[in-house]
């Protein structure tokens, strides 16, 4: 009996088995939150043909917007654990989320596997040139003079441009209005004809039009300054001391996705990561790869849904 309990248990499982060994066998999907245009789908987008290559099959990315990128994030949840639809997650989607709404169908951290990290994204504070402000702190000032008059947008409620702002307005009691829109191409079609005041964007969405000299940029969010743009200040040098805000993004797929396809995927967007051309690629964005084990990728999702959960509390900022 016991002997025939084992081989039906064995014959059960081989076809899973069989079902790793040979993945992938098709074309993979990597779901994005953002619009087309955004920093989200330009990585990805900047990553897809080397990554593709690692795997031997079509990349596809498919927009999903909308929600701070819940449907998207939703949507891989309850994709089947088989390595062909994975997310390109945000700091919005992964930990910010999780506490800006006040009921989320799905728990990032339960419902996901963590694959890599994939890159940091530098943010840039910018205002469209025809602004009269030069610098964060004439920006804050006329906040305080119109309280609730000046703009600021994002690709998203939850994202981190939403929760850069936030930040901003409390750290420097500057009463401002939050224009969400739905990814990073529509947001900056309405700041260069100036429908909103400012945004703290990521570099790949704002940066070739502050070098065509139609956003005039302010100061980067970061700890320290960009490479990208050394001569322009942190926030906290502009005068908001121990101001900080990070953005990045992570491939991750369903809950109980394989390990061995979770190596597969690991390997190959480490080497895609690593790869001299996309490196190249990725930092002309303002993107700076962060490949990482899944354990670590994890882990971090963990720290800053910690890190952010008092700030978002903090900011009065809720979504039904």
């Amino acid at each position: 009996m016991i002997r025939r309990r084992t081989l039906l248990a064995a014959s059960l499982a081989a076809p899973a088995l069989a079902q790793t060994d040979d993945y992938p066998s098709r074309p993979i999907r990597v779901v994005v939150g953002f619009a087309a245009g955004g920093a989200t789908d330009i990585t990805t987008r900047a990553l897809g043909p080397v990554f593709s290559a690692q795997l031997g099959q079509p990349v596809v990315v498919e927009n999903r917007p909308g929600a701070g990128g819940n449907i998207a994030t939703e949507l891989v949840v309850h994709a089947p654990p088989d390595g062909y639809t994975l997310l390109m997650g945000t700091i919005g989607a992964l930990a910010i989320n999780p506490t800006l709404y006040k009921s989320l169908p799905f728990s990032p951290q339960q419902d996901l596997t963590p694959i890599s990290r994939t890159v940091e994204v530098t943010n840039i504070l910018v205002v469209p040139v025809d602004r009269p402000w030069h610098s964060v702190m004439d920006l804050v000032a006329a906040a305080k003079k119109a309280p609730q008059t000046v703009t600021y947008a994002s690709s998203g409620v939850g994202g981190a441009g939403h929760l850069g702002g936030a930040l901003l307005d409390s750290m420097t009691a500057a009463p401002m209005v939050h224009v969400p829109y739905r990814g990073g191409g529509p947001l900056i079609t309405d700041l260069l004809s100036g429908k909103v005041d400012f945004s703290i964007a990521t570099a790949p969405t704002v940066l070739p039009h502050v070098e065509a000299g139609k956003l005039r940029a302010l100061a980067v969010p970061t700890p320290t300054r960009s490479s990208l743009l050394p001569d322009v200040p942190t926030i906290a040098e502009a005068g908001v001391a121990g101001y900080a805000a990070e953005n990045w993004y992570g491939l991750l797929g369903p809950k109980g996705l394989p390990a061995p396809i979770v190596a597969r995927l690991n390997a190959a967007i480490t080497a895609t990561l690593h790869d001299p051309e996309v490196v190249a690629t990725l930092k002309r964005q303002g993107a700076e790869p962060q490949p990482s084990t899944p354990e670590a990728f994890g882990a971090h999702i963990a720290r800053e849904t910690e890190k952010w959960a008092p700030i978002v509390r903090a900011s009065g900022a809720t979504v039904e």
